[in-house]
């Protein structure tokens, strides 16, 4: 396992302080605040951590109430709603400075069979046939911004492989709202469940919200532009492995108010719809000051 991985597991691996409340630390993406995917994950799991059954996640809905601050610690307080017969249903709330940054509602269900159909699979290029985004973006380190430069070009714990790359430091033509982006973790996870739901968590929060800026000749660095998730919902419907390929297929069908909306589904690489996701989050273009007299 590589150590940007082993670094992502020890994000997961929450600190007990005492019955019901965890502490997680945080990892620097470039953003100047904690990036979202990882308080949901973290979040899910410490909700997970309550859940005394061999039940597994079956949906997630956050909201992201205030910027996490990369300095200090985050404790995570679990409040446990229901444990019925099938399904327990779990209550998150993360606290920073005495005030919450993030609510997450969580429901975990026993293994049971039942009726299936899903939507196709997209068609796209095989992962081989394409670069990794961390390439891609060591290629223009010299167009990085000096205080982002070592951040951005640092090795990550999953490789994200874009169908259709964007150049996040220069203007685009305006295109429909729809992305597929291959990824997977680099090396083998361990075996439990938790840790391939909380990794999958932490990777859909990862550009979902950005396909809402395609139609706008935007990228999340343009100039004048304040992005921020608002809220994220996560349904699994399968088991899966993200240490194998997984094909996140996205797009956005609307964007008004200063909010973009965005959704997505998680293939595996044979097809399997196992994953879902929705997303909204603030999409605030602001105008150019004005000239100084």
């Amino acid at each position: 396992m590589t150590d940007s991985a082993r670094m992502l597991l020890d994000l997961l691996h929450l600190e007990p302080l005492e019955v019901n409340i965890y502490r997680g630390q945080n990892r620097d993406l470039g953003s100047s605040r904690v990036f979202g995917g990882q308080v949901f994950a973290q979040a899910l799991v410490a909700a997970r951590r309550t859940v005394s059954e061999p039940r597994e996640a079956h949906s997630a809905h956050g909201y992201f109430i205030l910027p996490g601050d990369l300095a200090a610690p985050i404790v995570y307080f679990v409040d446990r709603l229901r444990d019925g017969g099938s399904f327990t249903t779990r209550r998150v709330t993360a606290i920073q400075h005495g005030q919450t940054i993030f609510n997450l509602s969580a429901s975990f269900h026993i293994d049971e069979p039942g009726n299936e159909h899903q939507s196709e699979m997209p068609q796209v290029p095989p992962p081989e046939d394409l670069a990794p985004e961390l390439q891609l973006i060591r290629e223009m380190a010299d167009r990085i911004p000096e205080p982002l430069r070592t951040v951005l070009t640092q090795d990550r714990p999953i490789d994200f492989r874009p169908v259709n790359p964007v150049d996040p430091f220069r203007p685009v033509p305006p295109h429909a709202p729809v992305r597929h982006v291959w990824f997977r973790a680099i090396g083998v996870l361990p075996d439990e469940v938790m840790f391939h739901q909380a990794v999958l968590a932490y990777a859909s929060d990862y550009g979902l919200i950005t396909t809402a800026l395609q139609p706008h000749s935007l990228t999340f660095r343009s100039r004048g532009l304040q992005m921020a998730s608002l809220d994220h919902s996560l349904w699994m419907h399968r088991r899966f492995r993200v240490d194998d390929w997984l094909l996140y297929a996205m797009d956005s069908p609307v964007a008004a108010g200063a909010r973009g909306f965005a959704r997505g589904t998680i293939f595996t690489r044979t097809g399997q719809l196992v994953a879902s996701v929705a997303q909204e989050g603030l999409m605030r273009v602001r105008p150019p000051s004005p000239p100084t007299p």
